[in-house]
């Protein structure tokens, strides 16, 4: 397998340079499977490390007295964190290349940059929810629902480099 596939944001395979990027809604809405995807990918990974991590940790404290069946498992566990280790950095990857910010690993909240009234904001969304609701200002942890006559307009806010 070649080290030069591209990853499913279309990307060259490293670490993208981080990319400033203004969003529309509609531009989000379409992104959204993919962005799904991919955070699906890095909430099962961080929760695939953390369930194995103790269990890793035991059996490398007693690596010495392990028994044959043991030892077997201590380097399945291993190589289990190490890929979905890769899976994560991959995936972390792909999400800074199409310029979406993970918010909380955990729950796989994301936030989709964009303006409004002329200030930096996002379009929020979460693993689990069916589609993007809602939007806050930079800095601030209030959502706020996303207005109807948003869906109307296309795109619903001014962008920036627009009059």
């Amino acid at each position: 397998m070649s080290n030069s596939t591209p990853n499913r944001a279309g990307n060259p395979p490293g670490k993208p340079k981080p990319r400033d990027v203004t969003l529309d809604l509609l531009t989000v809405r379409q992104m959204l499977p993919l962005v799904r995807s991919i955070v699906t990918d890095i909430v099962t990974s961080r929760l695939t490390i953390a369930t194995l991590t103790p269990e890793q940790e035991r059996l490398d404290r007693h690596r010495r007295d392990l028994v044959w069946p043991e030892r077997l498992r201590r380097y399945q566990v291993t190589d289990e964190i190490a890929a979905a280790q890769q899976t994560l950095t991959t995936a972390t990857s792909e999400l800074a290349g199409l310029g979406v910010r993970l918010v909380d690993g955990d729950s796989g909240e994301v936030d989709f940059p964009t303006r409004v009234n002329g200030r930096a904001a996002a379009f929020t969304w979460k693993l689990g929810e069916e589609g993007v609701r809602h939007w806050r200002y930079q800095g601030e942890k209030q959502l706020h629902p996303i207005p109807a006559d948003w869906e109307t307009k296309t795109p619903p806010v001014r962008l920036r480099n627009q009059p």
